[in-house]
């Protein structure tokens, strides 16, 4: 199964800085300790400098991070805030019909509400979900779920 990580990197923030990356640990563990045959795609870990980019290699990485979320197996998004990098990527995952899990207190937000086959407030929610087999009840996910289980 492979394991698209959206999230928050500079939300709204007005300055080149991040938002604590830590959540994605988080996110992986909790998906690798169940579906240990799961490859995990992190734009921070692919790009742990782009907020240093110039102009050019942002647009670029941008894009290629859309392109990466399109062909996921399952998108988690992370967005205790809006996000508009996050918005991109799931969106483009749902045009590719994959499964979305949204981690979010954002429930009214239309893009979560109406994107995301599953939504939990938070990250200890996320990983109470997915130890008790949360992924089995999305929609499409369950290929994705045996498919991971051979690995």
């Amino acid at each position: 199964m492979k394991v698209f990580i959206a999230g928050i990197m500079q939300g709204s923030r007005l300055d080149r800085d991040i938002d604590d990356q830590g959540y994605r640990a988080q996110i992986t563990t909790a998906i690798l300790q169940r579906y240990p045959g799961s490859e995990i795609v992190d734009p921070n870990e692919l790009h742990p400098e782009g907020v240093g980019y110039d102009d050019e290699q942002a647009r670029s990485t941008l894009l290629e991070m859309a392109a990466l979320a399109a062909e996921c197996d399952l998108l988690v998004a992370y967005a205790p805030q809006a996000s508009m990098g996050t918005a991109i990527e799931m969106w483009q995952a749902f045009q590719a019909g994959a499964p979305i899990v949204t981690i979010s207190p954002m429930s009214e937000n239309w893009v979560v509400k109406h994107l995301s086959d599953a939504m939990v407030p938070d990250l200890a929610a996320f990983r109470a979900w997915v130890a008790g087999g949360g992924l089995q009840q999305i929609a499409g996910a369950e290929a994705a779920v045996s498919a991971a289980r051979k690995d």
